[in-house]
């Protein structure tokens, strides 16, 4: 087993380039608005938004290189994509080529949602599958840790240009997962579905999984649109749904102008935000421990009553005009969170769900309602609160957690400790 997890270890640093990405353009912000003197409009959805929108892309025709080629191929070309994004947009000399080369890391992260988690779910048995598969989970607060601390040191000491080492450092952990990548083998599971017997058994032997060589009538339906996949379908797409309607990638975008908005000063508002990192790592790792304990469903009551105290409290701060650590405080819980909840689980809820056949298209769709929703609310969050206000956009925010707890009671199965035909043979 202790090559399955140094596999899916491997795997899942596509995880830590995902949470970089997306993080390390909070640091830029500012500076590349005044820099290129943009609208708010033109700022949040071209050169902040663009990233989310190449994501959307990635999402929703990753499904096709993957079971095309397979998973590890897709996770080398994935490797490939984040190194020309580091640099390309750390050399820019206006917003479009800027544009051009952030849209390509968007590319890599939606890609990365649907070949992680179905790689490592693939040489996972189903008691460690919940961990396993958090290790992408991880590897994404890890990823934005690093990149808030980076921000954080880089603003503090260079001066000029800082956002261009900010976006360009990124280029050496690309470079090293292309190695990394080099080395795992191809998914058993994958090689099985395209006929290679021998070669699927060579691999799972020496993994030590159990796979089986014949397909249920389930896993024979293929379109992720078929009648036996009609809950599962919903249940992805509503995860999804909800887990961006909480607010976390406006938050994660955004946090810096969200802290200046609160009343802290520059440095200290980096400071904050690099906090936001420490937290989610810190929580992340305690909903990896509780995943395959207390089960999916559970963690995502404690999520949901998480986002409804914290969002319905950071309202009312900036309502009251309340001002300060208070609301630092407040943003630290709703990460937590988030980090014990929704992000803890979401990947590995939706790999669950479909057996290997649809497994790419059932990850894919999820992704794709995830990524459009994620290139959506942050994209429009300066406009919002020039409208609304924070105090309204948090008001939604809390609203929409409502919504997502309701959901849970109704309608969210467990999956804990279950295998794929088990899951299969529930839902249908």
């Amino acid at each position: 087993m202790k090559a399955v997890w140094k596999y899916a270890l491997i795997a899942a640093l596509s995880g830590l380039l995902f949470g970089f990405d997306t993080a390390v353009i909070s640091g830029a912000d500012q500076e590349l608005q005044a820099l290129w003197d943009s609208s708010d409009f033109f700022h949040g959805f071209v050169v902040m938004g663009i990233a989310l929108w190449g994501t959307v892309a990635g999402a929703i025709f990753g499904a096709w290189p993957n079971n095309k080629y397979g998973r590890k191929a897709c996770l080398m070309g994935i490797a490939v994509l984040y190194l020309l994004s580091a640099l390309g947009s750390a050399l820019a000399a206006d917003p479009f080529v800027f544009a051009a080369f952030r849209f390509l890391g968007g590319l890599a992260i939606g890609v990365s949602t649907i070949a992680a988690p179905a790689y490592i779910t693939e040489i996972a048995n189903s008691e460690q599958r919940g961990r396993l598969v958090g290790l992408y989970q991880l590897s994404i607060v890890s990823g934005i840790l690093m990149a808030l601390l980076s921000n954080y040191f880089i603003a503090r000491w260079v001066f000029a240009d800082a956002w261009r080492w900010m976006l360009g450092v990124e280029a050496l952990p690309a470079f090293l997962f292309l190695i990394f990548t080099s080395l795992i083998p191809r998914s058993p599971a994958w090689l099985l579905s395209k006929g290679k017997r021998d070669q699927a058994k060579a691999i799972a032997n020496k993994l030590g999984i159990v796979m089986l060589e014949k397909s249920s009538k389930l896993e024979q339906s293929k379109s992720v649109y078929s009648r036996p996949y009609r809950r599962s379908m919903y249940l992805v797409i509503f995860i999804a749904f909800f887990n961006q309607l909480s607010g976390i990638n406006a938050i994660l975008y955004y946090a810096p102008r969200i802290f200046k908005e609160a009343g802290l000063n520059l440095d200290l508002a980096f400071l904050s935000t690099a906090g936001i990192g420490l937290v989610n790592l810190g929580f992340t790792i305690v909903g990896m421990l509780l995943i395959d304990r207390l089960g999916r469903k559970k963690l995502l009551y404690l999520g949901s009553l998480g986002y409804l105290i914290s969002l319905i409290a950071i309202a009312f701060a900036f309502y009251l005009k309340v001002s300060g650590m208070y609301v630092v405080a407040l943003v630290f819980l709703f990460i937590a969170s988030h980090a014990v909840g929704q992000g803890a689980v979401i990947w590995v809820f939706i790999a669950e769900l479909f057996p290997v056949s649809a497994r790419a298209s059932g990850q894919a769709l999820g992704s794709s309602v995830h990524w459009v929703l994620a290139a959506i609310v942050p994209s429009s969050l300066p406009f919002m609160i020039a409208k609304i206000g924070a105090s309204g956009v948090f008001s939604f925010f809390a609203f929409a957690m409502l919504l997502q707890l309701i959901w849970i009671y109704l309608k969210v199965p467990e999956t804990k400790g279950k295998s794929s035909e088990a899951i299969q043979h529930e839902l249908s």
